[in-house]
């Protein structure tokens, strides 16, 4: 199911331009707009989930980690390491209401974040 108004469906549906990395019948991945690290890249189910507890099946979410994992390996990033991150609810940070997996390298990254 996807919500018309979405930002993140209308990638997803072609509606929006985005500079998409890869794409799975279930995934989509692309490069966020406001990179926070050399590599910032978004991964999102093609099904719209607003948010992280608002997820009944434990196999897209994990699709998302596994897709981030191959992007990673495609951008260099997989042996020297990578962080991911779902922001869930305002407070978290998420600003698009649609489930989506950050994936961040290609520098040092400090703990703790944020």
């Amino acid at each position: 199911m996807n919500d018309v108004n979405c930002l993140f469906c209308r990638v997803a549906r072609g509606e929006v331009s985005a500079a998409i990395v890869a794409e799975t019948p279930d995934c989509i991945a692309f490069r966020d707009i406001n990179p926070q690290a050399p590599v910032h890249v978004l991964i999102i189910p093609r099904e719209h989930i607003a948010t992280l507890n608002d997820a009944s099946d434990a196999a897209t979410i994990g699709k998302l980690s596994l897709l981030a994992a191959d992007v990673a390996r495609k951008e260099g990033i997989a042996d020297s390491g990578y962080r991911t991150v779902i922001n869930t609810n305002a407070a978290a940070g998420q600003t698009v209401f649609h489930v989506h997996l950050h994936l961040l390298g290609g520098r040092t990254l400090r703990w703790p974040p944020g």
